[in-house]
């Protein structure tokens, strides 16, 4: 099998951390099934882009100072 090559762009990899914590946490926590784990990621990652727009829309970084 060929390795995958994959090159996250630095927003996309905080996305890709934020999600594989809150599916940790499903996992952890037992609320995962087998053969549904695509689904459960899929919801990490839903909820790590909604932490992230919300934490875009509150905070000024420092890059945005006028």
């Amino acid at each position: 099998m060929a390795k995958a090559y994959i090159k996250l762009q630095p927003s996309e990899a905080v996305i890709v951390g934020a999600a594989a914590q809150i599916y940790a946490a499903y996992v952890i926590a037992g609320r995962t099934e087998q053969g549904h784990e695509a689904e459960w990621m899929e919801q990490s990652i839903r909820e790590a882009i909604c932490i992230a727009k919300t934490v875009d829309s509150s905070v000024q970084a420092d890059t945005e100072l006028d």
